[in-house]
């Protein structure tokens, strides 16, 4: 039989790899737009030209810094020990 912390940790790994392959699939997309807008120029906005269009207002830029901060939270921060506590 099965403990509670092998279960709790199956469900865990479980959870990593989808966040991987969901992390996989939106770099591949934006890959993908990228390598598009660069064959086909004149018809597909680059992302830097889609960021550089959002990042024009100021709304747009509170925006991408609210993400910003968001995703180095999630992906540096969260579970983080500080190395100095006791």
């Amino acid at each position: 039989m099965r403990t509670l912390r092998t279960v709790d940790d199956e469900r865990r790994r479980k959870v990593r790899v989808i966040a991987l392959v969901g992390w996989l699939v939106i770099v591949g997309a934006f890959l993908v737009w990228q390598g598009l807008a660069l064959v086909y120029a004149p018809e597909w906005p680059t992302m830097s030209q889609l960021f550089r269009d959002f990042m024009e207002s100021l709304a747009g830029r509170i925006v991408m810094l609210g993400l910003w901060l968001w995703l180095g939270w999630h992906l540096f921060i969260r579970g983080w020990n500080f190395f100095l506590r006791a």
